[in-house]
């Protein structure tokens, strides 16, 4: 932070803020309180708004717990709670995308003012906020259903990382959110981001699977991919697994060929004496590239 700030201040850039996610998109990991304290401490230090978008905040399904900015500041002393805003929504922990329900917390009355001014252009409908104050007035409703959610999401993780591994491919350890970070550098033909983004077409295209690339998220590092587990039946998750473990199976298949063709190649070249001549036509072997199954797949 402090580097991304002298860098701005270098371009002539005013900074307002630091806006982060936590849990975070796409990583699916939770930030732990030091780490909140010291953002704090940073945005008080230079005079700066901090916004904490807390979308995922019951998606966590494994330690560390969530913990929000707004319990991070209570035991924070000479804190300016007016630069500290909290964002949210009802759409991914209740599972409730349709309803278009979003919250802004802040300890700033001008936000609050400008806020109530702006919402006049997205209300919500008076049916809409009976439904919902109903259903999370139910304490024990909504406690289960919390539950119930956390179990499912960390089965769905487990099955999918695991999956993946089966193959080869690691992933990020996360503990939250409806997704994770899947590790494919060593399927890159080049470590760039335009072999990102051709390994990226090759998944959409003929895996027929809907990843994203990690440059969408400014990754400083190719060959990373956010996949969405949750979104989907047990079914789709084992179709989905079986296409990438197809997918690398044949990845690996062809590049063990061509190892195996260059070193023949290699070999054959040895095995003659400098004035014999060599016809690389006849004396090539050839190799013939299996088919993937992915070719003859129905789904």
């Amino acid at each position: 932070m402090e580097d991304a700030y002298e860098k701005a201040q270098k371009w002539n850039l005013n900074v307002k803020g630091i806006i982060i996610a936590n849990p975070s998109n796409p990583l699916g990991t939770t930030l732990d309180i030091e780490t909140m304290r010291s953002l704090v401490a940073f945005v008080n230090e230079k005079n700066i708004h901090l916004v904490c978008d807390e979308i995922y905040a019951a998606t966590v399904f494994d330690s560390p717990r969530f913990v929000s900015v707004a319990e991070v500041i209570q035991d924070m002393d000479c804190c300016n709670r007016d630069l500290i805003h909290i964002v949210y929504s009802l759409s991914k922990d209740m599972g409730i995308p349709g309803f278009r329900v979003g919250i802004v917390y802040s300890f700033n009355d001008d936000v609050m003012l400008c806020a109530r001014r702006m919402s006049s252009f997205g209300l919500v409908s008076s049916q809409t906020q009976y439904l919902l104050a109903s259903m999370l007035s139910d304490d024990g409703f909504v406690g289960n259903f919390l539950r119930e959610s956390s179990k499912r999401l960390a089965k769905r993780h487990y099955v999918f990382t695991k999956g993946l591994e089966q193959v080869g491919i690691s992933c990020l350890t996360s503990n939250a959110g409806l997704f994770f970070w899947m590790d494919m550098r060593l399927l890159l033909k080049e470590q760039s981001f335009e072999g990102e983004i051709e390994l990226w077409r090759v998944i959409l295209n003929e895996v027929k699977l809907n990843v994203s690339p990690g440059s969408s998220f400014q990754c400083s590092e190719p060959g990373w991919f956010r996949v969405c587990f949750a979104n989907m039946d047990d079914e789709t998750v084992e179709v989905a697994l079986n296409r990438i473990r197809a997918f690398v199976l044949n990845r690996e298949n062809q590049e063990s060929n061509r190892s195996k063709r260059c070193w023949r190649k290699k070999h054959l070249r040895l095995s003659f004496s400098s004035t014999r001549l060599y016809d690389e036509t006849i004396m090539s072997p050839c190799m013939i590239s299996p088919h993937s199954p992915l070719v003859r797949a129905k789904t």
